[in-house]
């Protein structure tokens, strides 16, 4: 009979520590700060790539408006060839 009730005793308290071992929020909390956290990190990383992409776009298409204007400007400058 003893030994049947210090059995429970021994099986109850090992439940009940599982138990309040997952009660503890605290890591879930700071999971989510972090995960908060990540996300905003890559949207400036994502804002400074696009930014860069941009610039890069902005500044081929000048040039190649320049080299194109100048081809057009040469072109103009000749005398007509009587042929």
């Amino acid at each position: 009979m003893k030994l049947k009730f210090l059995t429970m005793v021994v099986l109850s308290l090992a439940f009940s520590c599982g138990a309040l071992a997952q009660s503890d929020n605290g890591g879930i909390k700071q999971d989510t700060k972090d995960a908060a956290h990540a996300t905003g990190r890559a949207a400036k990383k994502t804002g400074r790539k696009i930014k860069h992409g941009t610039k890069k776009v902005v500044n081929k298409s000048a040039h190649a408006m320049k080299k194109g204007a100048g081809k057009v400007e040469q072109k103009t400058q000749q005398p007509p060839q009587n042929q």
